[in-house]
């Protein structure tokens, strides 16, 4: 018969001990070492780099939206191609965002000391500063070339409120005088790249219109197509056409749209009914003193006043001493 193992009583100090937390847990009751702790901290502060590296680079590339003061954006950044907005429209968009707040955030670039360029979004600045909002959500990217700000604009434009043809004609005309484009041919181009290339045959015939007729139309963007090919034609094929126009837009008033197509049409109509005979100049014999300030232009001097005479004596010239007189006046 096997013998049974006799058992030793219970020891006091067995039953008072406590039990193995490691049994229970499966948690060490010893503290980590330290090189635990060192590697731990170096991978929190890894993470925490390579976050703050991904928001850098999203807000480098344009992918993070920013709310900025409105007080620091900076709207005449670029020369802007809307000139003029839809009463209806501004007041819907208004309505819209004080409804819904802003959904779509404008676009600005970062000129440093805390000021932004806006690059589009300008009807939307417009309506949040009406609604003395003082935060506008914004897209901050790096700087850009000019002829690249340039694009954005119109491109952000065209797929949401479409310029007119004027409006189109205008801003090529001014990038060319920026010197962000060496010619009308190239700022057609580059701006206006992904138009059909009957748009920009059409924008194309605006441009004299713009640079001719811009500063003394007061409702321009209303002008229509056909309207703003046949002054087109006039200003390039008629020597006195600009002359003429001018001098009807600026003799008689016309407060309102359909009052300044009036004052145009019949500013053509004269140009029409004496295409077969058309009006010349009557110059009377120079008695005075004559000088050639630049080459192509001769300014004569006489007793009934002053003419200018020369190769260089075109539309575009008559046009700018119009501005330069307004400025003197």
């Amino acid at each position: 018969m096997a013998k049974r193992k006799r058992l030793a009583p219970a020891q006091p100090r067995d039953l008072d001990a406590p039990l193995e937390t490691k049994a229970i847990t499966g948690l060490s009751s010893h503290p980590a070492p330290p090189i635990a702790s060192v590697a731990g901290d170096a991978s929190t502060v890894a993470a925490l780099e390579e976050l703050s590296e991904v928001l850098r680079a999203a807000r480098a590339e344009g992918r993070m939206i920013t709310a900025l003061p409105l007080a620091q954006i900076d709207e005449t950044y670029l020369v802007r191609d809307r000139i003029a907005v839809n009463d209806e429209d501004m007041q819907a968009l208004r309505t819209s965002l004080q409804a819904r707040g802003q959904q779509t955030p404008i676009e600005v670039v970062d000129l440093g000391d805390g000021r932004f360029g806006l690059i589009s979004g300008w009807r939307r600045l417009q309506a949040l500063r009406a609604l003395e909002q003082s935060t506008v959500n914004a897209i901050i990217t790096a700087p850009r070339e000019a002829p690249d700000a340039y694009i954005a604009m119109i491109e952000e434009n065209e797929i949401r409120v479409g310029l007119s043809y004027f409006e189109r004609a205008r801003i090529v005309v001014k990038s060319v005088e920026g010197g962000v484009f060496d010619s009308h041919k190239h700022a057609l181009q580059s701006l206006f790249s992904t138009a059909s290339r009957a748009k920009r045959s059409k924008i194309k015939s605006f441009i004299p219109v713009a640079e001719v007729l811009g500063s003394a139309l007061n409702f321009p963007t209303q002008m229509g197509e056909r309207l703003g090919l046949q002054l087109s034609k006039a200003l390039t094929s008629d020597p006195y056409a600009p002359r003429r126009i001018l001098s009807a837009l600026n003799a008689l008033p016309h407060e309102d749209a359909e009052a300044e197509q009036q004052l145009l049409d019949e500013a053509l109509k004269q140009g029409l009914e004496t295409r077969e005979k058309p009006i010349q100049p009557k110059i009377k014999p120079a008695t005075g003193r004559s000088i050639t300030p630049v080459v192509g232009v001769t300014l004569t001097t006489s007793a009934s006043g002053i003419m200018l005479s020369g190769p260089r004596v075109d539309p575009k010239l008559f046009a700018d001493l119009q501005i330069w007189l307004k400025g003197r006046a």
